[in-house]
C-alpha cells in the first residue's frame, strides 16, 4: 500500500510543480544526467557554513552579505563548487516556507554569481524516518526550482544515513524513486558517517540494489597516511558505481595547522592516485564561540570549531594553500613537510615519539642549510624503542614500490643509537615492520648522511619517517630530510 500511495503522491506534486517548472527562466542549457555527473566527478567542492554561523545558524541568521564574501574566498582557491545543507526543522515541513527557500535561492545565486555550482543536501538533522509521504512533500517542492537548473549539480538525500537502520532505509528507497520521476537528470547520493567506512557503504549499496544510487560520497577521517588503501577499498566496496570524497579533514584542535596542511595533502594526492576526481575540505572557515547552535551536541565538541581552511578572523592556515595548489594546479608540494626545519611549529607536521624518552627541539644553533634544525639533547629510551620525531610522506605507499629516505646528522659528544627509519603499518595501524639506515658514529662528527633503502613489504599500507637518537649523552642535530 505505501508503494501505491508514494506513486500517486507523487504525480499529484508533480503535476502541482509541472506549472512552476514551465514558468523558470530559461537556462543556458538543460542539463542531462551524464552531464551532472561529469560536474559531480570532478568538482572541487567546499563545505560551506559561515564562520559565525554553523548549521541551522547560517539560515536562521542569514548574513548574503558574508555568505558572498565567503564563497568568493573559496572561488580564489580554486573551488567550483559548494555544498549547501538544509534542514527540514528550519525550512519548514512538509511544506518549506516562502522565506527560506527564497534564503536557499539567493544564495544559490550568490554561489553562480561567483562561478560556483551547488551540492544541495537534503535532511540534515532529522530522523523522523516514518513520515515518508511529507518527505516527498518536502523535497520535491524544496527541489522543484532546479530540476532543470544547471548550477546545481547533484542531491545528497540525507547526510549520513545509518545503514543498520531498517526505517531510514526503507524511507530512501521511497525517496529515490520519488525524486527521480520528477527530477530525472539530477544525481542522487546519500553518505554514511565517517566511523562508519566503507563498511557501511557497502552496506547501503546492498540495501539499495532495487532503487540504487548515481554515486556514492565517502567521508573520510581516518589516518591520512593510510588514506589511499581506505579510498581503494571504499571504492571496492561501492563498485562499480563512482565515488567522490564529500568529506575530508583534519582538526587543528589537537594538530597544528601543519598536521592539518599535511593531512589534506595526503588525502588530495591518494585521490589522484585512486582516478577520484572530487575532493571536498571540510569546512572553508573554522567557528567562533556561539556559532554552533547549543541544542546541538555538535556545539559541545571542541575540535568542531577548528576544522577550518581559515581561522575566524579569515586569515588563511596553511592548508588553504594545499588545497588551492591541488584545485588550480594539481601540484601538491612536500615542502609542506617542512623538510628543512624551517618554519614555525604551528605550520610544521613534525611529531614527537616516546618524548618521555628526550624530545627534540628546533634550534637555531646550527643547521647544514637554511637556519634551522632538530636537535635531540641526552635522550634515553623506554620499552617501545628510540625517542624520535616522526611525520609522513605525502605519497601514498603502494605494494613492491622501491622508497629511499635520508637525512644529514652531526654530533658532538654523541651516545647511543642515532639514525634514521622506515616504519611500516598495515590498513589498520598495526605495525608490520621497519628498515633502517646507517647510524651517526658517537662522538663529535660533522654533517652525516643517513639513508635507507627499503622495498613496500607485504600487507603495508603507510609508513612513518622516524629520525631517532636514543641512550644519547650528548647532542645531535638532523637537518635535510627528504624522501622518494
Amino acid at each position: 500500500m505505501r508503494k501505491i500511495s508514494v506513486r500517486a503522491l507523487v504525480l499529484a506534486v508533480f503535476l502541482l510543480l509541472s506549472t512552476v517548472l514551465t514558468g523558470l527562466p530559461a537556462q543556458a542549457a538543460a542539463p542531462t544526467l551524464a552531464s551532472r555527473m561529469a560536474d559531480v566527478r570532478a568538482a572541487k567542492t567546499i563545505n560551506y557554513y559561515p564562520a559565525n554561523a554553523g548549521w541551522t545558524n547560517m539560515w536562521v541568521n542569514f548574513d548574503p552579505v558574508r555568505i558572498n564574501a565567503d564563497l568568493a574566498k573559496a572561488a580564489a582557491l580554486g573551488a567550483n563548487t559548494v555544498r549547501l545543507i538544509v534542514f527540514p526543522q528550519t525550512f519548514g515541513y512538509p511544506e518549506p516556507t516562502a522565506a527560506y527557500a527564497t534564503k536557499l535561492d539567493m544564495v544559490v545565486d550568490i554561489a553562480d554569481e561567483n562561478g560556483l555550482d551547488v551540492k544541495l543536501t537534503l535532511f540534515d538533522w532529522w530522523s523522523n524516518y516514518s513520515d515518508v509521504d511529507n518527505s516527498v512533500i518536502w523535497a520535491l517542492t524544496l527541489l522543484s526550482p532546479y530540476v532543470n537548473d544547471p548550477r546545481v549539480i547533484a542531491v545528497e538525500l540525507k547526510n549520513e544515513i545509518p545503514p543498520a537502520n531498517a526505517t531510514a532505509i526503507a524511507w530512501a528507497r521511497e525517496l529515490i524513486p520519488a525524486i527521480r520521476a520528477t527530477a530525472p537528470t539530477m544525481p542522487l547520493t546519500l553518505t554514511v558517517d565517517g566511523t562508519s567506512g566503507a563498511a557501511g557503504m557497502a552496506n547501503l549499496k546492498a540495501q539499495l540494489t532495487t532503487t540504487p544510487l548515481d554515486f556514492y560520497d565517502f567521508h573520510f577521517y581516518g589516518a591520512s597516511e593510510r588514506s589511499l588503501a581506505e579510498i581503494r577499498r571504499a571504492q571496492a566496496a561501492v563498485a562499480p558505481d563512482p565515488m567522490v570524497i564529500g568529506e575530508t579533514g583534519l582538526s587543528t584542535v589537537s594538530a597544528t595547522e601543519g598536521e592539518q596542511a599535511a593531512y589534506l595533502a595526503r588525502v588530495f594526492r591518494a585521490a589522484q592516485e585512486a582516478n577520484v576526481g572530487s575532493v571536498a575540505p571540510w569546512i572553508l572557515n573554522d567557528f567562533a564561540p556561539g556559532a554552533i547552535p547549543s541544542n546541538s551536541s555538535v556545539s559541545t565538541q571542541p575540535a568542531q570549531y577548528k576544522f577550518g581552511l581559515h581561522r575566524t578572523d579569515g586569515t588563511p592556515k596553511l592548508a588553504a594553500s594545499v588545497v588551492g595548489a591541488a584545485w588550480t594546479t594539481g601540484n601538491i608540494s612536500s615542502s609542506i613537510l617542512n623538510l628543512g626545519f624551517e618554519t614555525t611549529a604551528n605550520d610544521s607536521p613534525w611529531r614527537q615519539y616516546l618524548p618521555q624518552a628526550g624530545a627534540a627541539v628546533i634550534v637555531n644553533d646550527t643547521a647544514r642549510t637554511g637556519s634551522q634544525s632538530a636537535r635531540f639533547s641526552g635522550t634515553t629510551r623506554t620499552s617501545s624503542g628510540l625517542p624520535s620525531l616522526l611525520t609522513s610522506p605525502i605519497t601514498p605507499v603502494q605494494p613492491g614500490l622501491a622508497w629511499h629516505a635520508e637525512a644529514y646528522a652531526k654530533g658532538t659528544a654523541a651516545t647511543g643509537i642515532t639514525e634514521i627509519a622506515l616504519s611500516w603499518f598495515d590498513i589498520n595501524g598495526t605495525w608490520v615492520g621497519q628498515n633502517t639506515s646507517n647510524r651517526l658514529p658517537t662522538g663529535t662528527t660533522g654533517w652525516t648522511k643517513l639513508f635507507v633503502d627499503a622495498t613496500v613489504p607485504a600487507g603495508a599500507a603507510s609508513v612513518q619517517l622516524h629520525l631517532k637518537s636514543g641512550d644519547n649523552t650528548g647532542t645531535v642535530w638532523f637537518d635535510d630530510v627528504a624522501t622518494t
